[in-house]
Order: C-alpha cells, then structure tokens, then sequence
C-alpha cells in the first residue's frame, strides 16, 4: 500500500477517536448496537446513508483480520507483518465509527431505532428531595 494511502487511513483512524470519545456522543456499546440494526436499515432499502457493498467491505475487513490467513505473515516478515493488519484494523476502526455516527444521527432525526437519545422518554417515577422532607444529604463523594 502506498505511503500516503498509509497516513489517509491512520487519519481517518483520529479523526475516528475524536468523534467517539467526544463528550455526549454515543459509547461504543450504543455504536455495537446499532450495526444489526444498520444493517437491517440497510437491507430494507430504509436506511440510505450507506450501501450494501460498503458493510460487505466493512465485514471483509472484520473477516480479515480474525482469519488465520494473511498476506503479509508475522511469523516470517515480523513487525512489518503486522503492517497489513494495523491498517485493515484502523479503516475498520474508522468506518465503523463514522458509519454509526450517521446511523445514529439518522435514527434520532427520524425518531427510528433505538439510538442514543432516539425517542428517550424519561422512566417514569418520583424524585425525593430529603433536604425538602428534612432529612440530611450526604455530600456527593
């Protein structure tokens, strides 16, 4: 692979991080979560942030990387094996992460799924207030 494909893949793996680990935004559960039903969206023709082939490259390079086969082995090449798979491993990194991003971002404009916030009703119940009925609070630790 050349260099700069290389440094575009690693960049699209940062800017990746960022958006997953921005404050507020959905975990990596939530974003686990959500690729069945991506996909199922997908499939339905419902969902058109994305296509077929895309998640089939998406499975590929999950499939890749879990497959005893390699095209670059560590055990004859060393550490220049592992090259193959660490940029598999962050364009898949990557991909997920921005196409769950939008999923998510579909499901809570539309009010579909089951997303971050997507139609989040408050659990219904009472909060008591013991500094109102009198009793002590304890200070948060």
């Amino acid at each position: 692979m050349a260099m700069a494909s290389k440094v575009t893949t690693f960049k699209s793996l940062a800017t990746a991080i960022r958006i997953a680990t921005r404050p507020g935004g959905p975990s990596m559960v939530e974003r686990a979560q959500a690729v069945p039903r991506l996909v199922r969206a997908v499939r339905s023709g419902e969902y058109t942030g994305t296509s077929v082939g895309r998640l089939l490259m998406i499975a590929g390079a999950a499939g890749y990387l879990v497959s005893p086969v390699d095209l670059l082995p560590e055990a004859l090449l060393g550490a220049f094996g592992l090259a193959d798979d660490a940029v598999v491993g962050s364009w898949l990194a990557a991909q997920l992460v921005t196409e769950t991003e939008a999923f998510l971002e579909w499901e809570r404009r539309t009010g579909r799924g089951t997303g971050h916030g997507a139609g989040a009703d408050p659990v219904p119940g009472v909060v008591v207030d013991d500094a109102v009925r009198g009793g002590s609070v304890p200070p948060r630790a």
